[in-house]
Order: structure tokens, then sequence, then C-alpha cells
């Protein structure tokens, strides 16, 4: 069986506290993980790499906040993008930015999509909806492998 889960990286403890509730709410198979910052993120995708984590598989996708302090997300973005293995895991950037600069700046440093952060709870729970759809596309396409 494919290990599926999301990690996230968001710095913000409310946010952080709705997204759980959002999971919980909506059942989906995936698992969630978090890091609070972007030094966090990439210590976790080297924790699975050497092996130091119970993990043995990258997640199934990344949801990244871009503000955050130590490493922001589009240095974070840049470095998984850049590394050999993890630039095949999916990158949604999860933000309250939105203008045109910063959406097509991830979309270069290669985020697969740019999501503005709902102001509701039931915008939170539409956007689960597609990224669980996302995560459900790739599992299919890993078992038919």
């Amino acid at each position: 069986m494919i290990n599926s889960f999301i990690l996230i990286a968001e710095d913000d403890a409310d946010d952080r506290f709705l997204l759980q509730n959002a999971f919980a709410e909506k059942r989906y198979p995936e698992r969630i993980e978090f890091a609070e910052n972007g030094v966090e993120l990439l210590k976790y995708l080297h924790d699975i790499q050497s092996g130091k984590t119970y993990f043995k598989e990258y997640p199934t996708l990344i949801l990244l906040d871009l503000n955050m302090p130590k490493k922001d997300g589009r240095e974070a973005l840049k470095e998984i993008k850049q590394h050999e293995e993890f630039k095949k895991i999916p990158v949604f950037i999860f933000t309250t930015t939105h203008n045109e600069y910063e959406i097509n700046r991830c979309k270069e440093l290669g985020a697969n999509r740019y999501i503005v952060k709902p102001v509701t709870f039931e915008g939170l729970l539409a956007v689960l909806d597609e990224i669980h759809e996302y995560c459900s596309a790739i599992r299919s396409k890993q078992m038919s492998a």
C-alpha cells in the first residue's frame, strides 16, 4: 500500500489548527504532517531521504505557505525544485499573498498550483476537495505503474 501524506509548511498556529480540523472533518485518507518553516520542511525531506524517519516515502504533496520565518516559502520552493529527488514532489503554494507577480514567480520556480487561502472554513473545505482529488490522481498513477 502506498503511504499517502501531505506535508504542510505553515508557521501560523491558527492556520495549522484550521487545517487539522478541516482534514478531520473531510476524513480523507491522506495523513497530514506539519513543518513550521522552510528550514523544518527541508530537514523533514532530508530526514526521509537519509532514512532517519519512520516514513520511507516522500509526501504525496507539499502545501507551502510563502511568508514564514527562517526560510520563506519561495526559498524552500527553489531548493525543493533544484534537488534531484525532491523536485518530483508536487508543491501547492497556499498563502494569503495574492498578486500576479508572486503567482508568476512561484510558477517559474516550479510550483504546481497557487492557492490563495480562503477566508471561510467552507472555502477551506472546498480547497481540501481539490487537494484530495489531486492526491487521488497521483495514487492512481502510482498504483497502475
